[in-house]
């Protein structure tokens, strides 16, 4: 007997209170003002998991599936959807009546296009549904089957990052014709794009012809509603230029704030401070394993053995208030996810092993190229650091710095880079984080049949109860193998709001819709 899921029943029944006071004074022609510190290198939601990117993304598209407050993937433009007994093939029952931002009508066309490129093209396709293949059983149901049972597929369509977004079929055969990023945004969201100027602004606008699930709002589920007319992201790279604008209340919201002032602008008296209740990034150091120095992994576990935790995670964020130490690839609210295994590898501080590593290796003097971006502060810090625990030891390196959108591009190749700083948002489960599976072909490009092996048995154990020892046994493999350096994870940051403005939520990122400011 097949399984039936409908919508409604797996929706967390939570209610975003907005309050009768609220929405009697809601201005529906506002513009919200945001000012942004990094810029992105794509809008494409497949070509990358960068927070510049989903961040907006989010707000243009959606996906089949998209997850609650509870971390839960529930149906976003799945209406229902049924499961094989085998635990292989899912048919979904897409929603009626949903149209694209140019007015066509979205169907099982679409999403078999749409769902296909994401699988050949993002890392998460590639790594999580290897094999898969979407099909169409007629306008409004479409089908996939994997090739053996998996605890975490749901998780994967729903990722965050790696938005696994619909969009018209013809946007995507372009694209696949040309292998380049799409050349339009065009989804089914509250908000459709009006322009886009990189590294000085994009402007989303309301689609007035969205039409919103029913359910409470829930995380990134249930009922979207675009209270707020336009919203303006404002690329502002300058940290004093964004805290000015907060404070004299040019911008409505602003991120990536500085910590040193995070004092001073609690005090400001027409802001709030928002701070997520969950979330926060993974803190690494992402090598070079497909060619260079760091394809040794002696050298790799050199560097590894070299590093104070404490000392290098002060340099980067500045104040224990900012950062968490950790070796876990998890966080220890996931509990099911979280491991300890991997402590013995992690904030060794042994200089003198290390030298004798980095000669065990067969170093010969080359110089490692550390790529690197002043408009993500403490990441610039965290390789500054970097380059002098490899001066420490014996290696050579260079810093190289550029924006971030071409860090980001000089990323793809392995001939540019050597090592870099990089944080990983928080996410659903360990198989989204790109750098451990070989399948993904992540920058840096991991290639351990022993972790891709493991990542493989979680997926197909009968429960998460029963992954947790091969959950401990993925930690310490890659500490073993080194795919990153997991230094610990950052707290959520906090956003400077006006408090004219009401409702803002976020989870993994802002959340824009069912934001509203409130009339003068």
């Amino acid at each position: 007997m097949k399984m039936l899921f409908s919508a409604a029943a797996l929706m967390l029944a939570a209610v975003l209170p907005l309050g009768s006071a609220q929405a009697a004074s809601v201005d529906r022609n506002a513009t919200l003002n945001i000012a942004y510190g990094n810029r992105p290198g794509t809008l494409d939601p497949y070509l990358t998991t960068n927070n510049a990117t989903s961040d907006v993304d989010r707000h243009i598209f959606e996906t089949l599936f998209t997850i609650n407050a509870k971390f839960e993937p529930v149906p976003e433009l799945v209406q229902s959807y049924t499961l094989s007994d085998d635990r292989k093939t899912y048919t979904l029952v897409l929603r009626e009546g949903i149209h694209f931002h140019d007015g066509q009508l979205l169907t099982a066309d679409d999403v078999v296009a749409s769902m296909n490129r994401w699988l050949a093209v993002s890392t998460q396709g590639k790594a999580n549904l290897p094999g898969v293949q979407f099909t169409r059983v007629d306008d409004k149901i479409v089908r996939f089957t994997l090739p053996a049972p998996s605890l975490i597929t749901l998780n994967v369509l729903a990722d965050v990052k790696n938005i696994a977004a619909i969009m018209p079929a013809r946007i995507i055969n372009e694209a696949n014709g040309s292998k380049k990023p799409v050349t339009e945004l065009i989804g089914t969201g509250p908000y459709k794009l009006a322009e886009f100027k990189p590294g000085d602004y994009l402007h989303l606008t309301r689609y007035d012809q969205y039409q919103s699930r029913s359910e409470p709002a829930s995380g990134l589920s249930g009922q979207k509603k675009a209270d707020v007319k336009d919203i303006w992201f404002r690329y502002i790279t300058d940290e004093s230029t964004r805290l000015a604008g907060a404070m004299t209340g040019e911008y409505d919201l602003v991120f990536q704030l500085p910590k040193d002032n995070i004092e001073t602008l609690s005090r400001a008296p027409d802001l709030s401070l928002f701070q997520p209740q969950s979330g926060g990034s993974l803190i690494t150091y992402l090598f070079n394993k497909h060619q260079g120095p760091f394809a040794n992994l002696k050298l790799r576990q050199a560097f590894n053995l070299a590093l104070d935790v404490h000392q290098t995670l002060l340099a980067g964020y500045s104040d224990p208030r900012f950062f968490k130490e950790d070796p876990s690839l998890g966080f220890p609210e996931q509990v099911d996810w979280y491991s300890e295994a991997g402590k013995p590898y992690w904030n060794q501080r042994k200089l003198d092993e290390a030298r004798e590593l980095v000669k065990a290796s067969g170093y010969k003097g080359e110089e490692v190229v550390i790529i690197a971006t002043k408009e993500y502060a403490e990441l610039y810090n965290l390789a500054i650091v970097a380059q002098q625990v490899l001066k420490q030891i014996g290696v050579k390196s260079r810093l190289d710095v550029y924006d971030w959108p071409t860090v980001l591009q000089r990323r793809q190749d392995p001939k540019n880079f050597d090592l870099c700083a990089l944080e990983f948002s928080m996410r659903q489960v360990l198989h989204q984080y790109p750098f451990l599976d070989s399948r993904a072909k992540f920058p840096g490009l991991s290639n351990s049949p022993e972790i891709d092996a493991v990542l493989d048995e979680i997926k197909q154990a009968a429960s998460l109860q029963a992954a947790k020892p091969l959950v401990d046994k993925l930690n310490e493999l890659s500490w073993q193998y080194l795919p990153v350096i997991v230094l610990g994870r950052t707290t959520p940051d906090a956003v400077a709001i006006k408090n004219n403005v009401k409702g803002y939520q976020d989870l993994i990122g802002p959340i824009l819709w069912n934001v509203s400011v409130t009339a003068p």
